[in-house]
């Protein structure tokens, strides 16, 4: 597998399989993840609910959570069965409850043990292990901190760090202030990336469009968004085409509805809930006439609605031109940065 230089970041509460669904309706490139889920779920919990996924999803990442060498290895064994594209080790989370479990932004003040869990990971598989992370935390916040870090991680086999620009605050900030209140830090992701030009470096945190994009690209070698996705999911439309050198045309809104209607029309005979699927579809018109009218009727509260119906009477409150619109795109930038990166190597090559 060669990475991706797009991708689209886990998030708890959000990036479920019914997103993923949807976004594959619009980018059939980007790199995709599961939320985080921990080890010990995995080996105890419903594994069909917490790993299942759709074939469309693919590429796709496994995010992990967890601290325990052979605990998270024997989650990697387990997953392997439902063929994830790469296993990817959460080291940014800083939740209070991620730290309780000692997981997540507090490991990166244990680089060797981060080095053990990924080690141990690639021994239970061939796929690729990745590792997401910030540059610091407090306490361990400059540099030189960072650095050590991706080179400890990097000895045991790792060659690609996903890097949120903040440092995490592990005391006094919330998940969400953590976010927004530490500044970012673009440059030091950048001198990462000069100093380690061997090491693939994907940049995350505050991007929120294709100018930023595609600035971040002549500095690093791929770009993680992760709001911006959810909040203006019609910005991956044309992804495929911009970054990925794909010559097929874009989809308008209208057809992507269409597309994950047919989803969820599947879905729902399964029993998924009308709700969970079409709440993932709030933001396609973020921006443009009718936006406002097609949140209210998809939000509202119609259990005696099937999905389609939702969507059919929302669809229909945007105005035509809306609907069958479609981006512009530039210029594919896609081939002459492929043609620079460096594929993933799989474990145990």
């Amino acid at each position: 597998m060669t990475s991706p230089l797009i991708s689209i970041a886990p998030m708890m509460d959000w990036t479920d399989r019914h997103y993923r669904a949807f976004m594959r309706a619009i980018t059939t490139r980007t790199l995709l993840y599961t939320e985080m889920i921990t080890a010990s779920a995995i080996i105890h919990g419903d594994r069909d609910h917490l790993l299942g996924f759709d074939r469309c999803e693919h590429p796709l990442a496994l995010q992990l959570g967890g601290d325990d060498p052979t605990q998270v290895a024997e989650a990697v064994r387990i997953a392997s069965d439902y063929g994830y594209d790469e296993f990817n080790l959460n080291v940014g989370c800083p939740s209070d409850r991620v730290q309780s479990g000692h997981f997540g932004a507090c490991l990166m003040a244990h680089p060797d043990r981060v080095a053990r869990i990924v080690a141990a990971m690639q021994r239970a598989t061939d796929r690729p292990v990745t590792v997401k992370q910030r540059i610091g935390i407090d306490g361990r916040e400059s540099y030189e901190h960072m650095l050590e870090f991706v080179d400890r991680v990097a000895a045991a086999g790792v060659n690609r760090f996903t890097v949120h620009a903040r440092i995490a605050v592990l005391g006094g900030l919330s998940p969400k202030e953590n976010r927004t209140i530490p500044p970012l830090r673009y440059e030091d992701v950048y001198r990462l990336k000069r100093m380690r030009p061997r090491v693939w470096v994907e940049i995350n945190g505050g991007v929120r469009d294709h100018p930023q994009i595609a600035a971040h690209l002549q500095h690093v070698d791929a770009v993680m968004l992760g709001r911006a996705a959810y909040e203006c999911p019609y910005l991956f439309a044309d992804v495929d085409r911009r970054y990925f050198g794909a010559t097929t045309d874009v989809a308008s809104r209208q057809e992507i509805v269409e597309r994950y209607s047919a989803y969820c029309a599947a879905a729902e005979a399964s029993g998924v809930p009308p709700h969970r699927l079409v709440r993932h579809m709030l933001g396609l018109f973020a921006g443009r006439p009718g936006a406002r009218a097609w949140k209210r009727a998809l939000s509202g509260k119609r259990s005696d609605h099937s999905a389609r119906e939702l969507i059919t009477a929302a669809i229909e409150r945007v105005p035509e031109h809306v609907r069958r619109e479609r981006p512009i795109t530039t210029r594919s930038i896609g081939r002459e940065l492929v043609n620079r990166s460096v594929p993933v190597v799989p474990t145990g090559a």
